[in-house]
């Protein structure tokens, strides 16, 4: 596995990203992850974000981690949630036009935030193929756009996440017709902290089995 630090425009915008790519010629799927809140130190560098990225290299998915606009060194600044899902769509452009990535094979995940904007983002986009969310703060209209999106869809959260709306996540995992996977990790908050492991593994699971 090796890590290749890259730019791409978002619009107007440079933003930085990181490849964890596999070994060998590929072509390989690929999964883009993204970050949690902005304003509150998420970063692409943030730990569930780092784990999944390694864990999809290591079962050979390549996985693109980036930095919203406003972030470490991507240009702009922060866009409410809104002019974060241009960022997501140019993230997708630009792994679409990387040699050696299989086009057919594309999934989104995002934590917390990042969650929430990737939700919004797959609900339009035919490419996009599966969906991981991990404590997932959606969006205003995120609840119907996850009923919309009729792919893969996978939401976990931690038993103990005093951030999101977990009661609500419940109920909508109810609602959202298949296929879908819900899970909620016995003794973990909206941190993950000793959680990353696991996490990472039951992420790039899910998307082994569809895209690997």
């Amino acid at each position: 596995m090796k890590r290749v630090h890259i730019s791409f425009p978002s619009g107007e915008l440079t933003l930085e990203g990181v490849w964890h790519l596999p070994e060998g010629d590929g072509p390989f799927p690929a999964v883009i992850v993204c970050h949690p809140h902005p304003l509150y130190g998420g970063n692409m560098s943030a730990n569930i974000v780092f784990g999944i990225c390694q864990a999809l290299a290591l079962s050979n998915i390549a996985a693109l981690r980036f930095n919203f606009r406003g972030v470490g060194k991507s240009e702009g600044e922060f866009g409410g949630g809104t002019a974060e899902q241009d960022d997501v769509k140019a993230a997708l452009a630009f792994v679409l036009s990387t040699d050696n990535i299989d086009r057919n094979r594309i999934g989104l995940a995002g934590y917390s935030f990042g969650g929430g904007v990737a939700a919004a983002v797959a609900v339009g986009e035919e490419r996009v193929k599966m969906l991981a969310l991990v404590s997932p703060v959606l969006l205003d209209t995120g609840g119907e756009q996850l009923k919309e999106y009729k792919k893969p869809r996978f939401i976990i959260i931690g038993e103990n996440d005093d951030v999101i709306p977990t009661e609500r996540l419940r109920e909508l995992a109810g609602e959202i017709p298949e296929p879908k996977r819900y899970e909620v990790i016995a003794g973990a908050d909206h941190f993950w902290a000793g959680f990353e492991e696991e996490v990472a593994e039951k992420v790039c699971r899910f998307f082994g089995e569809g895209l690997g």
